[in-house]
């Protein structure tokens, strides 16, 4: 299910405030009479009945698509008959409106600030329900997080979370109208794509737990600075109350510079480092996972997870110190996690062109998961021929060429067999990686279509593909479905 964030200030001045909603039968929010709606917003009942019951809530106009939505709306409604249709509607505005209408089936309320009214609603929504809400913000590996955290709890939780990696902050208002009576628990992830996204996500979740898996460098387009990104991140300290609790990583060195002078709830770390309160060891590889133990309270909790590489590891730490705080037993979490199953394009284990063995990790790319995918690459492809497909890193808006340098730099220090770079930003990172000192072979293209006829001559039995590239770039992704082999 997709949802979002409330609404942006050009939004709100082109005269929409809505509710979200586009959810399946047993995604409800809880249901709530017009009476109760106008007594948390002051409004006043100018048309309709106090007794409708409001089960659903849209954002926009054509995300109304079931009879009982609330709707917030600051501007003049010019065609009631696409809306009329889903009557009982029920309509929230501070406009005067032409009641010569047909209005039989919608109930008005009249608000002196639409903006106002609803805040006021999000804001009592959210407090009726005394849950345990967990937010997930980082670089690199918030939906593994959220998925691991949400896998553990569902085994005897009924819980409520962010979609795969739907984060956008205009999906925020859906997911919180997903909280319902039967909600135990609550899982969010909390995507930044521009300062202030966290303490929006903040404003309607308000998370009794956050999560900050790392922090590397993204969506420099709209932070500008890494500074002001690490203070992006940083906004989840600031969402948390006093009895809160905010997990960090111990060992990312960005993290450590996040301000928490004013933070006074509860900090607890995971990593490797020996001060950790979460603290892995005896990290080893097996057969498509990962062993190791986590030391917590003098104890020690064997635990397997079915995906590949460190990172993964720092997920699941991160995960087992979010779902302790909710009580649940590390025993019975480690067990869970045997099960977890990997995300679709997250390093995931396939056969390959030629016979060969194909990582496909296509979701996302930042330096932070490329140096992760590649660290993987080198294991998996210990006595193998290592080859590696790059593409573009994207929303670095100025610092692009620098962000691409750094990445060239990771490459060469990591080593590849092979390296392949798609894309004329992406070209950037393989005459990077040469200056530093990777000696291999080094091609760059920008036609897809060329790298799979390299691929069919140098790839078999024996080489290991890694291809990392962005969701959004068509090139990458089409050579991958290419070099996936059908069972």
């Amino acid at each position: 299910m997709n949802m979002s964030l409330g609404f942006s200030y050009k939004q709100k001045e082109l005269g929409y405030i809505f509710l979200t909603i586009e959810r399946s039968e047993d995604e409800l929010m809880r249901p709530l009479s017009v009476r109760n709606i106008r007594t948390i917003i002051d409004g006043i009942l100018v048309h309709g009945s106090d007794d409708i019951i409001v089960e659903n809530g849209a954002y926009y106009l054509k995300q109304i698509k079931k009879p009982n939505t609330l709707f917030f709306s600051k501007s003049t409604i010019a065609n009631w008959d696409e809306l009329i249709k889903y009557s009982p509607l029920v309509l929230v505005t501070c406009n005067q409106l032409n009641l010569n209408v047909k209005l039989e089936d919608v109930t008005i309320i009249k608000v002196k600030d639409t903006y106002e009214a609803y805040w006021k609603f999000v804001d009592e929504y959210r407090s009726m329900f005394k849950i345990p809400v967990v937010a997930i913000t980082g670089t690199s590996g918030k939906t593994t997080t959220k998925e691991m955290v949400s896998h553990i709890l569902s085994s005897e939780k009924t819980i409520t979370s962010t979609d795969r990696s739907n984060n956008s902050r205009t999906a925020h208002l859906q997911y919180l109208l997903n909280i319902d009576d039967d909600t135990e628990a609550a899982v969010f992830e909390a995507a930044v794509g521009a300062p202030g996204d966290v303490l929006r996500a903040g404003t309607y979740f308000k998370p009794t737990i956050g999560i900050i898996t790392n922090i590397g460098s993204h969506h420099l387009n709209y932070c500008r600075t890494q500074e002001a990104y690490i203070n992006a991140k940083g906004e989840m300290a600031k969402i948390l109350d006093e009895s809160g609790v905010l997990i960090l990583n111990s060992d990312d060195k960005n993290s450590k510079k996040i301000n928490l002078q004013h933070f006074r709830g509860r900090v607890i770390t995971f990593g490797k480092r020996q001060s950790s309160n979460f603290r892995a060891t005896n990290i080893k590889y097996c057969n498509d996972g990962m062993r190791f133990n986590v030391r917590y309270n003098n104890e020690i909790y064997p635990v397997y997870i079915p995906v590949l590489g460190e990172h993964q590891v720092y997920n699941a730490l991160a995960a087992l110190a979010a779902v302790n705080e909710m009580g649940y037993d590390l025993s019975r979490a480690a067990g869970r996690l045997k099960t977890f199953q990997n995300l679709n394009k997250h390093i995931q284990l396939l056969k390959g062109l030629n016979g060969s063995i194909l990582l496909d990790d296509t979701w996302s790319i930042t330096t932070t998961s490329l140096e992760a995918a590649l660290k993987v690459l080198n294991e998996v492809g210990k006595n193998k021929k290592r080859v590696a497909i790059l593409g573009t890193i994207t929303d670095l808006g100025s610092w692009g060429y620098v962000i691409h340098e750094q990445a060239g730099e990771i490459i060469s220090k990591q080593g590849v067999d092979v390296l392949i770079t798609v894309g004329m930003h992406a070209r950037i990172m393989a005459d990077r990686a040469v200056k530093s000192g990777l000696i291999s072979e080094v091609y760059s293209f920008n036609n897809n279509i060329l790298v799979y006829d390299l691929l069919k001559k140098i790839v078999d039995e024996n080489t290991v593909v890694l291809i990392k590239g962005d969701m959004y770039s068509k090139p990458i992704f089409e050579l991958a479905a290419k070099l996936r082999m059908k069972d």
